[in-house]
């Protein structure tokens, strides 16, 4: 996957909104693989919803949004498999993670289906987040931003062309962002894979090619 692109979407709940002010919105936007932006934005503007779009959990929206120039809502659920397997790796807001699993357990859910990673290179991410003492702890006796590292982790457990993180740094502090941002662009430069980060206020702090407001 090269491209993503958005054309004169907007979710159908802001329909019939008057003076709509976005770079997305309502405008023709290409996402190139490889490159990276930034998504800035207030809450309540549709970040998330913009997010869920791409990876296809809802569809609630007019206009297109393609991927190489076809349209994602005539995807079958195969195609989306893929799309989710091995194009593009999210991290979403809630961080979806198991609570009743321990943090590694987590992971290893994930890398299992891909294969990705070695157990080594895991350990080493967990130990680059200061989490290393907590492979063996349930999520659910995590704080916030020890469990938002560890969902970082696993978002970075796979193939892709486009890594999207819905506010992957609200909860970390200023030296934690510096070090999932590197390790964001690290993942991204490996595998040539564009960067889609969203925000709110806390920006991952990583050089943008495109910084966009929603």
């Amino acid at each position: 996957m090269e491209l993503i692109a958005l054309h004169n979407t907007l979710p159908r709940v802001f329909a019939g909104h008057n003076g709509i002010r976005s770079d997305v919105w309502q405008h023709d936007i290409t996402l190139e693989k490889g490159k990276r932006y930034l998504i800035s934005a207030e809450s309540g503007t549709g970040k998330s919803s913009m997010c869920s779009y791409i990876y296809g959990y809802r569809q609630d929206y007019s206009g297109t949004i393609t991927f190489d120039g076809v349209d994602a809502r005539s995807l079958t659920v195969a195609q989306w498999c893929d799309v989710r397997q091995r194009h593009i790796a999210y991290l979403p807001q809630d961080m979806r993670l198991f609570g009743e699993l321990t943090a590694m357990e987590n992971i290893e859910l994930k890398n299992r289906l891909t294969g990705y990673k070695t157990s080594e290179e895991i350990r080493r991410l967990f130990e680059m987040l200061g989490i290393a003492d907590k492979q063996d702890s349930l999520v659910s006796k995590l704080s916030i931003g020890q469990q938002q590292r560890v969902a970082i982790i696993r978002t970075l457990c796979q193939p892709c062309d486009f890594i999207m993180l819905d506010e992957p740094v609200s909860h970390l502090d200023e030296e934690n962002n510096r070090i999932v941002a590197r390790l964001v662009c690290d993942e991204a430069q490996r595998q040539g894979a564009g960067v889609i980060a969203t925000s709110v206020g806390n920006h991952l702090q990583m050089d943008v090619d495109k910084l966009l407001n929603l």
